[in-house]
């Protein structure tokens, strides 16, 4: 097959009508003839411009059927065929079609086997390999399955034959026991492998893979052979499914995913042996294993932190140990003598383990961060992160204490303020300790003051945090006296404002906020409607008129969609005119509006906040009843409809599908804090017996609760939620009034 005929119909196709990722595919007729072009710099450019195309980030387009043929006659001509099989697997193996016509772009890679099995018989074994991963990629087992099973009788190349191991247990996942006996070996009744080892290193790999994927026992044999195995990743290096490019992690996770006792204990002696292997390179495969572990299971953080602390004194695995010590919070106190060890002496590595001991031991942390602030950015981070609420201090109930005042580390704070050459995020760091500390940190005022003019971003919002109350109006006159005309007229308003209660410049840095129209309208509105009073008053037409031309206009009358931040902003200012005129005829239509448009995925917390202030309206908010029960089937976005709707029509609805579709957001991880807030809004002894099981799981489960915005910190985030979920539960034990459920 020529160039002529490969591309013979290439300029016939519609391109131009046809959307791959970035539009229009008019582009792919000079991509796909480039494929061969003699220049291999073209050749390259054209290959990673379609993979950006037709397979952007695994997800498939109409273009894409279209273009499957070309790059199969390449191949088929030997024309880079290894690289064009490998964009066919890739296509054929995507999840995520973004056509009319779901499964269209597999079929079309399922149509070219004519030309992509012959290629399974190459002499060149990277083209066996690619030909065979693209061809299971297809699903069409029966006309794949009988020519990997000839393959696999006759290929000699063991990476080759892992291939062929792989995609035949795809195809025919009851073909794992048959793989388990021939290349493991029967085990016996002493649980050790009958296998005679004659299978190369990636075989056997590949067989035990395949037993997790198949679900079978995971045997004592089974344990052995992959600890003998290890390190892995070098065995999987040149294999294509980057699911598995991390094998001991992926058996770990695959066991962990059976939720059963044995599969859990079966996965935590995986871990525990490799953190132990003598292989510097296995235990950092081990530490990855065990990393992603403690994220998923409940009981892995206290099984594993023993050997995970053992790392720590070794050079070699001390770095990616500490990653994971890190994460384990309370259950890090087998480290904490040689995290304190680490965190005495110099470096980076002395600041991680600062940092690490600094959620574990915060009193032990306190001195020691004191004795080196500047060298200990990131201690300093986790310090300063130790208690939410920000700069105002506003935490919930039940957040942890803040980091400990201790005299000598308030002195090392004071001392970095009159440090010129602070880094940006140190600074903001150092805000938030002192913020946190609140009056504690009171013998600051004068450093901050005289840090005004370096770090006003800082000084601003920490000042009203410690300030005691003889302070204040010095305080305040001084930042009247300041140069301030480069700051956001909002930061200084608000700072005088919670100094003092003064006003005026809070409203006027407001109007001008409201009338530009920029990304502070949010802001400004919600000060607006924490302000009240007369002046305030005079700040409706500003909200007003800083609505976009969306909300200003009929609902259903603009087809132009808001950015999230004018969504959010349209939420704050129906929020402010609620507060400022009593009156909930402007805000409904408002919220109503962004009810509806913040609808998808990637408005979910715009939902959230458009939620909670139809909540706010109480039972004038009734009639966003309809907009907000429609949410109810969408996980993302159920549990903050549902606290509305209970606020907002409290006898109008099914307060047990309320609490179905809140339990439903905790399990799916979509929202699962706006859940907690829901529960206890309703009150646990409303939940009917079947909610208090689905609940008491939630709560008792080994698999973490995984909290949206503390991906960062998993252990902590989901520790936090069993809390809560347990105290909900004592509280359906005990007499209480709540909600009645109709």
């Amino acid at each position: 097959m020529d160039l002529a005929q490969i591309f013979a119909d290439l300029d016939a196709q519609p391109w131009a009508e046809r959307e791959h990722a970035y539009g229009s595919a008019d582009d792919l007729p000079d991509q796909l003839r480039a494929l061969a072009s003699d220049d291999a710099e073209e050749s390259e450019e054209a290959l990673y411009e379609l993979y950006g195309n037709i397979v952007h980030q695994g997800s498939v387009y109409e273009a894409t059927a279209h273009a499957v043929p070309y790059p199969a006659r390449l191949a088929a001509a030997g024309i880079r065929p290894a690289d064009m099989l490998l964009l066919l697997g890739c296509i054929a193996e995507s999840e995520d079609e973004r056509s009319d016509t779901p499964g269209a772009c597999r079929a079309a890679v399922a149509a070219q086997l004519p030309l992509i099995l012959p290629l399974i018989e190459s002499p060149d074994t990277s083209v066996r390999q690619a030909a065979v991963w693209a061809a299971a990629r297809t699903g069409a087992a029966e006309q794949v399955l009988p020519v990997l099973r000839r393959c696999w009788e006759g290929e000699l190349d063991p990476v080759v034959r892992a291939e062929v191991l792989a995609g035949t247990v795809l195809l025919d996942p009851a073909g794992a026991r048959e793989f388990e006996t021939a290349v493991l070996g029967t085990p016996g009744d002493d649980g050790e492998g009958g296998g005679d080892g004659a299978e190369g290193a990636p075989v056997r790999l590949a067989a035990l893979l395949a037993c997790v994927d198949a679900d079978l026992p995971w045997t004592a044999a089974h344990h052995d052979t992959l600890i003998s195995l290890l390190p892995l990743e070098p065995l999987v290096a040149s294999r294509f499914d980057m699911e598995q490019n991390e094998p001991l992690r992926y058996v770990v996770e695959g066991l962990l995913d059976r939720d059963t006792d044995e599969a859990r204990e079966a996965a935590f002696t995986l871990a525990d042996a490799g953190l132990r292997h003598p292989d510097a390179d296995a235990r950092g495969e081990a530490v990855s294993a065990a990393e992603h572990a403690c994220e998923v299971s409940r009981a892995a953080p206290a099984r594993l932190a023993g050997p995970l602390a053992a790392l720590l004194g070794d050079p070699s695995s001390a770095s990616p140990a500490l990653s994971v010590v890190r994460q384990l919070g309370a259950y890090a106190a087998p480290a904490v003598p040689a995290l304190t060890a680490l965190a005495t002496e110099g470096g980076e590595l002395a600041d991680r383990a600062l940092a690490a001991l600094v959620g574990v031991v915060p009193e032990t942390a306190a001195p020691l961060l004191a004795a080196d602030l500047s060298q200990r950015p990131k201690a300093l981070d986790a310090a300063a992160k130790t208690r939410p609420g920000g700069w105002d201090g506003a935490a919930r109930e039940g957040d942890p204490d803040p980091f400990p005042c201790v005299p000598e580390l308030l002195d090392a704070v004071r001392a970095r303020l009159a440090d010129s050459d602070i880094a940006w995020n140190e600074s903001i760091h150092l805000g938030l300790l002192l913020a946190g500390w609140g009056q504690r940190a009171a013998p600051a005022v004068p450093d901050l003051l005289a840090a005004l003019d370096r770090y006003p971003f800082v000084v601003l919002r920490a000042l009203p945090a410690i300030c005691p109350p003889e302070e204040r109006d010095r305080v305040a006159a001084a930042l009247h006296a300041a140069d301030l005309t480069e700051q956001s007229p909002l930061d200084v308003g608000s700072a005088l404002h919670r100094l003092t209660g003064e006003t005026g410049p809070l409203v006027k840095a407001v109007t001008e906020a409201l009338v530009s129209g920029d990304r502070d309208v949010a802001d400004a509105a919600k000060l607006a409607g924490e302000l009240g009073g007369s002046e305030a008053s005079a700040l409706l037409p500003y909200l007003r008129a800083a609505l976009s031309d969306t909300a200003r206009k009929p609902r259903g009358s603009s087809e132009e969609g808001r950015t999230n931040p004018r969504l959010d902003g349209d939420t704050e200012i129906a929020r402010a005119l609620w507060r400022l005129t009593g009156s909930a005829d402007e805000a409904l239509p408002i919220l109503a509006g962004v009810l509806e448009e913040a609808d998808g995925d990637w408005t979910r917390w715009q939902n959230v906040r458009a939620a909670g202030a139809a909540g706010a309206l109480g039972e004038l908010g009734r009639p966003l009843a309809p907009l907000l029960a429609r949410k109810l089937d969408h996980p993302d976005h159920a549990a903050a409809a549902a606290l509305a709707l209970l606020t907002v029509d409290p006898t109008g609805q099914d307060h047990t599908r309320l609490a179905d579709a809140a339990l439903t957001s905790a399990e799916t991880n979509a929202d699962p804090q706006s859940a907690l807030d829901f529960l206890r809004a309703f009150g646990a002894r409303n939940l009917t017996a079947h909610q208090l099981t689905r609940l008491t799981d939630l709560a008792e489960r080994d698999a973490h609760v995984f909290i949206p915005g503390f991906s960062q910190d998993p252990v902590r985030a989901d520790a936090r939620f069993r809390e809560e979920a347990r105290a909900l539960l004592r509280e359906s034990e005990n007499p209480a009034r709540g909600v009645s459920a109709t």
